[in-house]
């Protein structure tokens, strides 16, 4: 599908009077392309893509490598070598200017001896914050700002998130029938979209950092939650769950493979101090999984904020939350959903079918939860639609 338009943040973009060329922004597209590459992969950090230009030639590429490191721009530096010395780098976020596993990637450039570098977007991390464009100028390189930041902005919409809001980018994905139903009275739902809408929905799971699901989806489906596309096997993401009272059964799958693919447990920090929950949080620890206290609601259940800003505490910064209907009501209940793609099945399945959303209910128009369509396409015999998080003006 065509790619979206995104508003970005005040304080997340620099635009200086820069006037750019044709080539300027033919480069910076294909930084923009390459620090796609590290979505889902990259976690805490953010994934930025980085090109080295000189005399009209491209001498460098890179991208964030699995991990968070090495960074773009020590990537491109290293393909490049000495042909970066008097080049321009064009990066999707700012060159970071602080000291962690790696030296700052501005003093890396300002070493190279790169000319100039044309920036997507400056980084709201309070450690760099328009430090390392500083330190690039006070070296003497050419800065400029602005291009790209838009898309730049889309593709660390969920860094962004972490760093500004404390949470990760919420996405949620349904595969409904044209009724908004997931599942028969019954409990059956494989499958309710074709084949074409379910690879799709493995290239979101790639993508993100996590996935999460409520344990009544866990205890219906017992599902592995990987990504099962042929040569993107190692992009399965972290496995979460959302389970108030630790009921995670110990032979379920997500619980078995814990040692080999990271399963994550929210739950209700008030329930750890029952007997029985704490010899069901040791099995499974014993297991693997990591467990997430985190405070409950007034019903005793997993509070959505709460757990969010713990799973950004623990340095996530996409969620992909594929249900069930109680989970996904519960988010929509605290806005907490940033995103939806729905993939509408051409069927129909009434009342006595589960619903995509649960335990979510207005009584007045004006107090919905309301989606801008970002796009929409065929999926097979299936429709896929893009949605982004809006708000009606009062009229």
């Amino acid at each position: 599908m065509a790619g979206p338009s995104f508003s970005v943040q005040a304080g997340s973009v620099e635009v200086e009077a820069a006037t750019f060329g044709p080539d300027d922004r033919d480069h910076m597209a294909a930084a923009l392309v390459l620090a796609r590459r590290g979505l889902g992969r990259v976690w805490p950090n953010p994934a930025v893509g980085c090109v080295l230009v000189r005399d009209g030639c491209v001498v460098g590429r890179g991208w964030t490598q699995p991990g968070g490191r090495p960074h773009a721009e020590t990537e491109a530096l290293r393909r490049a070598g000495d042909r970066a010395r008097g080049a321009t780098a064009y990066v999707t976020l700012e060159p970071c200017s602080h000291h962690g596993r790696t030296p700052p990637c501005a003093d890396a450039l300002v070493a190279a001896g790169v000319a100039r570098v044309v920036a997507a977007l400056t980084d709201p991390d309070p450690r760099v914050a328009g430090r390392g464009l500083a330190r690039l100028r006070d070296a003497g390189v050419r800065v400029e700002t602005g291009l790209g930041a838009t898309a730049a902005a889309e593709i660390n919409a969920g860094f962004l998130d972490r760093v500004e809001r404390g949470r990760p980018l919420v996405t949620v994905k349904v595969a409904a029938t044209l009724d908004g139903r997931i599942a028969t009275a019954s409990g059956e739902s494989r499958w309710i979209t074709g084949p074409v809408a379910r690879t799709h929905g493995h290239r979101l799971r790639a993508d993100h950092d996590a996935i999460a699901v409520g344990l009544g989806t866990v205890l219906a489906d017992d599902p592995m939650l990987d990504c099962r596309l042929p040569g993107l096997e190692d992009r399965s993401p972290v496995r979460v769950v959302f389970d108030s009272r630790l009921r995670l059964p110990p032979d379920a799958r997500l619980a078995t493979s814990a040692a080999v693919r990271p399963t994550w447990v929210v739950c209700a920090a008030a329930e750890t101090d029952d007997g029985a929950v704490r010899r069901r949080r040791s099995v499974l620890e014993s297991q693997g999984v990591r467990v997430l206290p985190v405070a409950a609601d007034r019903d005793g259940r997993v509070e959505p904020a709460a757990a969010l800003e713990a799973l950004g505490a623990a340095g996530l910064t996409r969620l992909l939350v594929e249900g069930g209907g109680h989970l996904i009501g519960a988010l929509l209940a605290a806005d907490r959903v940033d995103r939806l793609e729905w993939f509408a099945a051409p069927r129909v399945l009434g009342d006595d079918g589960r619903p995509a959303v649960a335990g979510f209910g207005v009584d007045r128009l004006a107090d919905c939860a309301n989606f801008a369509r970002l796009d929409a396409a065929a999926a097979g015999d299936d429709l896929m639609m893009r949605m982004i998080r809006s708000r009606l003006e009062s009229t």
